[in-house]
């Protein structure tokens, strides 16, 4: 028996696993009546230039999964359909930015990170009017669009409407997630309230909201997704996010955990309320407070504006 003939000759019995975000398989089964297992993973792409410039046209059967202002989603096969009876799944998620700009090219290109501790008087000094300027920028439009029902509406999995109008959010799923695997589930939590720009606005006063809206959001995700538990969920907000509204993830445990889930990126929302709660002084001390560690890459903003000048002595910490 030649070795590639092995493969044909599996039998497929049952599904043991599927992780890393969906990309790899484990399936049980025999061939010629022997047990084995068939581990399968999605390969690399191939990075040969010929092949990139035909990318686009290789591409098939692609279905919308929505748009907001310049950015699209979409679904996609790169592989040619296996038969009328059993067409071929997609297996690309495909993210289009497009006009896309100088920043969105420096987002995504790779750069050297950096760690850096914002201290609060860098943070007060330098991070929060940076901030501002973003926000004024009109950087968020794309996320207050959804929010006021002007855009992706199609992509909004449920919307509240609490009694206070300062505990509404809108359940959304998160762009990287496929929309049908539930143990790579990624949601987005925006909340409605405009006064919150990120973690370091969160105040003591603010923990019972915090509380209340993760328990809710869990009761929610659950009847959602009945096959989901509450205690395969995890919720963390970023810092720095990628735009300075509140918001929260929500991922399933099995997700396998990649950078946007590491330390320098992550922060857990059940320790930021146990932060809160037992932090010391009045209602108004918070998160403005401490000193939070995150990475930064060399090209962005936040490195070249603000922390390279520190650590060149070219501008002044607080």
């Amino acid at each position: 028996m030649s070795i590639n003939s092995l493969i044909t000759r599996f039998k497929f019995e049952k599904l043991l696993n599927q992780d890393q975000g969906g990309r790899r398989i484990i399936l049980q089964g025999t061939i010629s009546g022997k047990p084995a297992l068939l581990l399968a993973e999605r390969g690399a792409f191939d990075t040969n230039p010929t092949y990139l410039s035909a990318f686009g046209r290789l591409v098939v059967h692609v279905k919308n999964l929505g748009e907001n202002d310049i950015y699209r989603w979409y679904l996609a096969n790169s592989l040619p359909d296996n038969s009328a009876d059993l067409p071929t799944p997609p297996d690309l998620k495909i993210n289009l930015i497009w006009p896309s700009t100088e920043k969105h090219v420096k987002k995504y290109s790779f750069q050297q990170s950096r760690y850096v501790v914002e201290t609060p008087a860098i943070y007060a000094e330098h991070v929060r009017p940076y901030m501002q300027r973003c926000r004024e920028e009109g950087r968020l439009n794309w996320v207050f669009n959804i929010i006021d029902g002007k855009s992706e509406q199609e992509n909004v999995l449920f919307r509240s409407q609490e009694a206070d109008q300062k505990s509404d959010y809108l359940l959304l799923p998160d762009l990287n997630w496929d929309r049908k695997t539930i143990g790579s589930l990624h949601l987005l939590a925006l909340v409605v309230r405009r006064d919150i720009w990120s973690v370091r606005d969160l105040r003591k006063r603010d923990a019972p909201w915090l509380r209340q809206l993760r328990s809710t959001l869990a009761t929610r995700v659950t009847e959602l997704y009945p096959e989901v538990e509450e205690d395969m969920l995890k919720f963390y907000v970023h810092y720095q996010p990628t735009y300075y509204h509140f918001h929260i993830h929500i991922m399933h445990v099995n997700l396998d955990p990649t950078g946007t889930q590491a330390v320098g990126k992550a922060l857990g929302l059940d320790h930021i309320i146990s932060q809160l709660e037992t932090m010391a002084g009045d209602d108004e001390a918070g998160m403005q407070d401490v000193e939070l560690g995150y990475t930064v890459g060399e090209a962005s903003e936040l490195w070249t504006e603000i922390y390279l000048p520190l650590k060149q002595g070219r501008a002044k910490e607080a």
